[in-house]
């Protein structure tokens, strides 16, 4: 089963993008979604995601101190930045974290999905 965290603090883009996932993808989907990027950083350890789908624009903690912070334990987490941000600035930066796999623009597409899961 692969186990896929979700961090975004709009309930709705998290709802979309989950039954995008699910719709798409063959192999059965855990889905952890958090509000919090400050929570999603204490629980993910236990958690041991596989894919991991981060926004950046958050309050309190944003996904660039989000990444900042964690200490991925296993390198298989595959970390994608799901940013409604299309600045160029943006996209520059997630490249110099080695953890960022890619940065893809809200919403999710199935084009992205297949990429992704493939």
């Amino acid at each position: 089963m692969l186990t896929i965290v979700l961090i975004d603090d709009d309930p709705i883009s998290t709802f979309v993008t989950e039954k995008l996932i699910s719709k798409n993808v063959k192999e059965p989907c855990q889905f952890y979604k958090y509000q919090s990027a400050k929570r999603a950083l204490e629980e993910i350890p236990e958690i041991k995601p596989h894919y991991l789908f981060l926004d950046l624009n958050m309050p309190e903690m944003n996904g660039w101190d989000f990444l900042d912070k964690f200490q991925p334990q296993d390198e298989d987490a595959q970390i994608y930045i799901l940013s409604s941000s299309v600045d160029e600035r943006d996209i520059s930066k997630a490249s110099q974290y080695r953890i960022v796999k890619d940065y893809l623009s809200k919403p999710l597409i199935k084009k992205y999905i297949k990429h992704i899961f493939n």
